[in-house]
C-alpha cells in the first residue's frame, strides 16, 4: 500500500487554503450582489439622510445597475473558475484521472453551499443592513474592474443590437412609480394593505398618465347662466343650484363669457341693498357680468397631474374644457381631481346624482351607464379596458359597434353586459356580471 503522507506536504496545505480563501471571496460576492440588488433604494435613502454612511455608498454603488452586476459576475466567476482549477489539480494529484470527477462533485457542494446558497440567505434576510456593510469593499471592486466591465458592456451592446435590441445606457430596470405600484397591489393582494389605501395611493400615481376628458362632467350636463336673465331669476337660480360656481353665457351656450361665484354675487347685492331708498326693484339694473370672473379654459388632453398643479397654481378650482376646436366639451373642478385619489366627496348640498352601482334580483351589478370604468374597477376590482372607452355605456357601443337597444346582450372582456334601460341615444343603466 503507497504511503500517502508525501501527498499531505506543504503544497497541499496551501493549495487548500487557497481554495477556502476563494470559497470565501466567492461566498462575499455572492451574498453582496444579493444585498445590493434585494434593498431597497427608498430604504437605503432614509438611512443616508440619518447619516448612515454605509447606507450612502450603498446608493452611489447601486445607482448604476449594469456596472455593479457586471463588476460583481466577474469577481465571482473569477475565483470560482480559480478555485475550481486548483481543486482538480489537487485531486489529481492525489487520486490521479479520478480525481477530477471527484473534484467537481466536491466544489458543486461547497459552491452551492457556502457560496451561493448560505451566503445568499443571509443578505436576503436585512439585504439594506447587508449592502451598507459590503459596500466599501464592492465600491473599491466596481472602481478596479471598471475598464474591463465597460468593455464587456460594450460588446454584449454591439452584439444585443446585431438582433435588434437596443438597449439605452440611462434607462432603469423598473421604473420608480411602477415598483411602488406594483409593491402596493402586491401588499393589498397578501392582505397587508387595505383597499381604500391601495385605491388612494394608485390614484395619486396614475394622475399624470390620465386626461382631463376621462373625468370631466360633459357638457350636455353643465347646470349655466344665461346673461340675458332677469337678476331675480339669476339670483334664484344660484340659490337654488348644489354649486358655488356657475358658467355664464350668452345668446348659446357655447358663448360662455364668465364664471360667477355665488359669494361674489350675494356680496354684491348685499351691497346694493344696503344703499338708501333702494327697493327690491332696483336690483333690475343690476349687472350679473360687474361680478362675474373671466372663464378658465383648458383643452380636454391635458394631463390631471398638470391641471391640479394648474389649479393650486393659479388659485382656481374651476375650469372649462374645450376640444381641438375651440368647442367647449365639459367641465372640471379641483374636487374632481382630488376624488381620484380619495373617493366621491360630498356635502349636505350634494344631490347624490353620481352614478352608482346597485344589485338586483339574481345577485348581478346594476350600473349606470355614465359611470367611469375607471370608478367601476375600483369598487368591484375588475380589470375592464378604459383605452377605447370612459364610461360603461361608451364601452358597451364601441365593443358593440351600433347603439344597442333595451334589452339587447353582449359578452365580452370576460363579462356579460345587458342593457336595462336606454334614452334616446344614450345607455342609461345595465346589468353586469363576470362570466
Amino acid at each position: 500500500m503507497p504511503d500517502a503522507t508525501p501527498f499531505f506536504d506543504a503544497a497541499f496545505w496551501i493549495t487548500s487554503g487557497f481554495i477556502a480563501l476563494l470559497l470565501l471571496l466567492s461566498a462575499f460576492f455572492s451574498g453582496s450582489e444579493t444585498a445590493l440588488t434585494a434593498a431597497s433604494r427608498g430604504k437605503l435613502r432614509a438611512q443616508a439622510d440619518k447619516g448612515n454612511s454605509g447606507a450612502r455608498r450603498a446608493l452611489e454603488v447601486t445607482e448604476d445597475p449594469e456596472r455593479l452586476i457586471g463588476a460583481v459576475l466577474l469577481g465571482n466567476n473569477l475565483v470560482n473558475i480559480l478555485a475550481a482549477s486548483l481543486a482538480t489539480a489537487l485531486f489529481t494529484r492525489l487520486f490521479g484521472d479520478s480525481g477530477v470527477a471527484l473534484a467537481t462533485l466536491v466544489m458543486t457542494l461547497l459552491v452551492l453551499v457556502f457560496a451561493e446558497v448560505l451566503p445568499k440567505t443571509y443578505a436576503i434576510t436585512d439585504p439594506e443592513s447587508a449592502a451598507a456593510k459590503v459596500s466599501p469593499v464592492i465600491k473599491l471592486v466596481v472602481t478596479v474592474f471598471s475598464p474591463i466591465v465597460g468593455a464587456i458592456r460594450w460588446f454584449v451592446r454591439q452584439v444585443l443590437r446585431l438582433f435588434g435590441v437596443v438597449i439605452d445606457a440611462d434607462s432603469q430596470m423598473l421604473a420608480v412609480r411602477e415598483e411602488i405600484a406594483g409593491a402596493i397591489s402586491l401588499g393589498h393582494s397578501e392582505g397587508v394593505v387595505q383597499k381604500e389605501d391601495r385605491d388612494r395611493i394608485l390614484g395619486a400615481l396614475d394622475l399624470g398618465d390620465r386626461t382631463i376628458e376621462e373625468i370631466m362632467l360633459h357638457r350636455s350636463n353643465i347646470e349655466m347662466i344665461d346673461v340675458g336673465n332677469e337678476p331675480q331669476a339669476v339670483l334664484a337660480q344660484c340659490l337654488d343650484s348644489a354649486h358655488t360656481r356657475l358658467p355664464l353665457f350668452r345668446d348659446d351656450p357655447e358663448n360662455i363669457v364668465g364664471v360667477i361665484h355665488a359669494k361674489d354675487l350675494l356680496r354684491a347685492m348685499h351691497k346694493l341693498m344696503l344703499g338708501k331708498d333702494v327697493s327690491f326693484g332696483d336690483i333690475e339694473d343690476f349687472d350679473v357680468m360687474d361680478v362675474a370672473k373671466k372663464p378658465y379654459f383648458v383643452p380636454e388632453t391635458t394631463t390631471l397631474d398638470d391641471q391640479m398643479r394648474q389649479f393650486l397654481r393659479r388659485h382656481t378650482h374651476f375650469a372649462l374644457v374645450v376640444d381641438e376646436y375651440g368647442s367647449l366639451q365639459g367641465l372640471i373642478t379641483l374636487e374632481d381631481i382630488l376624488e381620484e385619489i380619495v373617493g366621491e366627496i360630498t356635502d349636505e348640498f350634494d344631490r347624490h346624482d353620481e352614478p352608482t352601482i346597485g344589485a338586483s334580483d339574481d345577485g348581478q351589478f346594476v350600473v349606470e351607464g355614465a359611470m367611469t370604468i375607471r370608478d367601476l374597477n375600483r369598487a368591484t376590482d375588475w380589470a375592464l379596458p378604459d383605452e377605447e372607452a370612459h364610461t360603461v355605456a361608451g364601452l358597451v357601443m364601441h365593443e358593440a359597434q351600433m347603439i344597442p337597444t333595451t334589452g339587447q346582450v353582449f359578452s365580452f372582456h370576460g363579462f356579460r353586459f345587458e342593457v336595462l334601460e336606454r334614452q334616446d341615444n344614450r345607455i342609461m343603466k345595465l346589468k353586469i356580471r363576470p362570466l
